[in-house]
């Protein structure tokens, strides 16, 4: 369909804050931050700025909508699921959302107070007191989840970001493991000790396997104190 078509579909549609979010999406995919302005999205959208301001005040009320409608899709989970099983399967939610698009990250660390992060921390927070976490122990564990899962998720996506176009990512892998092994053995030991994980490592599996040391420790805890 050439571009002509599409705008005229666009322009038949009718204009909502749930088209202009979903269009702000597709962009900070594509171009970034950087790439979503009003002129940008004008033209995606096939009309005026005006029309867009008359649903969002502004880029940051933007931003925030397009965050919340990324955290929203994170499923929710089988409701058969322990505790454990749902915050595995939430914390691999969000780490594949990130994934999928990496500026949701760092909106999320740049706007703890607003309702994105607080949903991600109200579902960890439940399935926490479901574990039967001591009371005056949950917001430290709840905490630690979430500091571990948006950590991770984060650098993870960034990890992706700075690798060129069509790289390989086990060819980087092995050279970055290889690198390591011909480090001096006096300063970087365990380094050098553990090159050959790195190179056959799985990211998904390892951050799961966080989480699951995350969780011993604080079943481990309320167990000391039950």
């Amino acid at each position: 369909m050439a571009p002509s078509t599409r705008r005229a579909d666009r322009r038949q549609e009718p204009l909502s804050r749930e088209r202009i979010v979903g269009a702000a999406v597709e962009l900070l995919d594509t171009v970034g931050e950087g790439g979503l302005t009003f002129r940008a999205l004008s033209e995606r959208l096939a009309t005026g700025p005006g029309a867009i301001y008359w649903h969002v005040t502004g880029k940051a009320e933007l931003l925030a909508a397009a965050t919340d409608a990324v955290v929203a899709t994170i499923p929710g989970g089988d409701s058969d699921a322990t505790p454990q099983e749902a915050i595995r399967a939430l914390a691999l939610g969000v780490f594949d959302a990130i994934d999928a698009h990496p500026w949701v990250g760092t909106q999320l660390a740049r706007t703890p107070g607003q309702s994105p992060m607080l949903r991600i921390f109200e579902r960890i927070g439940r399935h926490v007191q479901a574990l039967r976490v001591p009371e005056a122990a949950q917001f430290t564990a709840a905490s630690a989840l979430m500091s571990y899962v948006l950590g991770v998720a984060g650098q993870n996506a960034a990890n992706t970001r700075t690798l060129q176009p069509n790289t390989d990512r086990t060819e980087f892998l092995d050279a970055v493991a290889t690198a390591w092994t011909e480090l001096d053995p006096d300063q970087y030991p365990f380094t050098r000790n553990v090159a050959d994980q790195l190179r056959n490592h799985d990211d998904r599996a390892e951050f799961l396997a966080g989480i699951d040391l995350i969780l011993t420790g604080i079943t481990a805890g309320r167990q000391s104190t039950g």
